[in-house]
């Protein structure tokens, strides 16, 4: 069956080539790392669809898109389960094979493939823990910006099949996609945000703040000059490097240049800011395991950014 569905399920290098979807042109600093991401989750795609977990390679890769690797490669597994009605064994054995190390990354990955196959992943996400299972529809998010760039951004479009509880998560999602359309350039970032409608614009930063702080691809000089465009959403911006944090932290891979970033982003160093998330989602331990709760999940860590602001020096 893998072999037969890998020929039409093969994602082509210009399917996902940055320059031909339309995207902004980075700087010539910036665009080698952008590219090695997309490289990556290609390779983590592809890989998958024609080997097992545990012979995918990802660790031959750069330390810095291994995760976007692990993402690629749920996607497909995902895939792979809802056409073969695996039951999500491929994701699991995923999820073994990394020794839990990545499970933001293979949640989000798995929102990549329902958006694919124009599937809501409503509860249909049976992996990972309660509430970062949500993560689903960041990844929809992703796919849908990444694909559709125009529409999400020119027109500011949102698919009549996700629910309204869910389409913050879903922005968010949007606002990572948005930081390779905006060839991680800040000021063409606040320009497009700037251009959608003002209820949305704290979901969009923290989407730039997760993918800020997780690519690591900018410059200090050039996060600061992020922190100025999105001072009025600080605490979204914040919130999501927090995740990026967390994620990296989890993964035991911490580049320099994510570290400067979440400095940057979040005021606090990448241990702290991935403390916020742990102890926000503690709070919320007994709450039903729904959208809401998630976005009270971020409401707790941009509240225990705003706490701590008043004793470090941004």
């Amino acid at each position: 069956m893998r072999s037969a569905l890998r020929r039409p399920l093969t994602l082509q290098p210009e399917d996902l080539d940055l320059g031909a979807r339309g995207f902004r042109l980075a700087d010539p600093a910036v665009a080698p790392v952008l590219d090695s991401v997309v490289a990556a989750f290609a390779s983590g795609y592809n890989g998958m669809l024609s080997r097992d977990p545990a012979e995918l390679g990802v660790e031959r890769l750069s330390a810095r898109v291994r995760g976007f690797a692990y993402e690629g490669a749920a996607m497909s597994a995902v895939i792979l389960d809802l056409v073969a009605f695996g039951g999500g064994r491929r994701l699991r054995e995923l999820d073994r094979v990394t020794g839990g190390r990545y499970v933001h990354l293979l949640l989000v990955g798995a929102g990549w493939a329902f958006a694919r196959l124009r599937l809501r992943p409503w509860r249909g996400v049976r992996f990972g823990p309660p509430v970062l299972r949500w993560l689903a529809w960041d990844g929809w998010g992703f796919h849908q910006a990444f694909f559709h760039p125009v529409k999400v951004f020119g027109n500011g479009w949102i698919e009549a099949r996700v629910p309204e509880a869910c389409r913050a998560i879903r922005d968010q999602g949007a606002g990572r996609a948005l930081w390779f359309y905006a060839g991680a350039e800040p000021t063409r970032v606040a320009e497009v945000i700037d251009g959608l409608p003002a209820g949305r614009r704290a979901d969009l930063w923290a989407g730039i703040g997760l993918a800020a702080a997780y690519t690591g691809a900018q410059s200090p000089e050039a996060l600061n000059r992020l922190v100025t465009a999105g001072e009025s959403y600080a605490a979204a911006l914040a919130q999501g490097a927090a995740f990026a944090a967390k994620a990296h932290l989890l993964s035991g891979i911490v580049t320099d240049e994510t570290a400067s970033a979440v400095q940057i982003l979040t005021g606090v160093d990448v241990p702290a800011a991935a403390r916020w998330t742990d102890d926000a989602l503690a709070a919320l331990d007994g709450r039903p395991d729904t959208p809401e709760t998630y976005e009270a999940w971020r409401a707790g860590v941009r509240h225990a950014w705003a706490s701590t602001l008043g004793e470090v020096t941004r």
